[in-house]
């Protein structure tokens, strides 16, 4: 399933913890492909706070909380990391993550808890969702299989790799642009992981991001530059990223289209894919800045969008600009006139 679909049953599935009927969630997928970050996004979403808990590194007493005598009696002392109302507040996500690499008796010490969001005398409290994650057994990460009891109390669900969902939350992440247009012109690269060879590193959205950061911090240091490349998503991606980058010196003017200047679209496929994510990078800042700037902005990157010599590269514009800023994009007056250009195009969604 793609991430925005899931994101979409997150947020569902936390709302329904509000009114007594959630589903505890279960995601399914190999390493790198953002399951963690989706499990943030969407309590971030509602502004609730989010425990994780590796169950990978827990024994079952830490759990079960330590036994301690009251009288005649044997009471058990909740672990603080559980959710605690007053503690933590009456909403929140509880995240067991890396749940398919805990042992046996960690996973069946959780049974209780994750269907009826219980241990003990230990209430989950009722505003909580109770999200996992973990590999699978293809994967070649340390996993366990999980348990038919276990795996009964949760909804699966397998997280797809999705070029289209990973641009837009790169955009609204102010991902380097040069990183989002290579894997436009390059999109198999998006995730190439092969369980068979184990590589230490290879290319994902998790690396991705990773190679956001090594542009920003080495970006200067040519030297090391395609080390640190290499060093996230691995030797062959590494390579071929920074030979994109140092072709796109010959990149045209952005700040001349956006002026309104008359500039030639490039005859090279990835510089077009250059422009194309630069643009859409420069729309997403100008965004809310108004005084007609978004509109002027947004207008002037529409008619580049028009002179591509094969329109479904403009269709590919406008459309990852209308995933990075909204709404707006459909009151600018020469978008009427380019969506009658392209109608034939199906490729163009909105």
């Amino acid at each position: 399933m793609r991430p925005a679909q899931i994101l979409q049953i997150l947020d569902h599935e936390f709302q329904s913890a509000q009114h007594g009927h959630h589903t505890p969630v279960m995601l399914w997928g190999p390493p790198g492909v953002g399951k963690s970050q989706m499990v943030a996004q969407a309590a971030g979403h509602h502004n609730v706070p989010v425990i994780d808990i590796r169950l990978s590194q827990l024994e079952p007493s830490d759990l079960r909380g330590i036994p301690f005598r009251v009288g005649d009696l044997v009471e058990w002392a909740v672990p603080a990391m559980l959710p605690d109302a007053t503690r933590h507040g009456a909403n929140g996500v509880l995240f067991l993550d890396e749940i398919t690499s805990a042992p046996p008796s960690v996973s069946a010490a959780a049974y209780q808890l994750i269907l009826d969001r219980r241990l003990g005398a230990y209430q989950v409290p009722s505003g909580w969702a109770i999200f996992a994650a973990g590999n699978r057994q293809g994967d070649r990460g340390v996993t366990y299989s999980m348990p038919a009891p276990l795996a009964n109390r949760f909804s699966h669900f397998e997280v797809e790799v999705n070029l289209d969902d990973w641009v837009t939350w790169a955009y609204a992440s102010g991902i380097d642009e040069r990183v989002i247009a290579f894997l436009r012109f390059r999109p198999e690269l998006l995730f190439d992981f092969d369980p068979a060879h184990n590589p230490v590193a290879f290319p994902s959205p998790r690396s991705w991001e990773f190679t956001h950061r090594a542009l920003r911090k080495f970006g200067r240091l040519p030297a090391i530059l395609v080390g640190a490349l290499q060093g996230c998503v691995g030797p062959a991606a590494g390579i071929e990223l920074n030979a994109y980058i140092q072709n796109l010196d010959n990149l045209p003017d952005i700040d001349a289209i956006l002026a309104g200047t008359e500039t030639q679209v490039p005859d090279a496929i990835d510089l077009q894919y250059a422009v194309a994510s630069a643009l859409v990078g420069r729309a997403a800042k100008a965004k809310g800045s108004g005084n007609g700037n978004e509109e002027r902005v947004y207008g002037r990157i529409i008619d580049y969008a028009g002179r591509f010599p094969q329109r479904e590269m403009g269709v590919m514009l406008v459309s990852d600009m209308h995933r990075a800023v909204g709404q707006d994009l459909f009151a600018v007056p020469q978008f009427a006139n380019w969506a009658k250009a392209v109608a034939d195009v199906v490729l163009f969604e909105m």
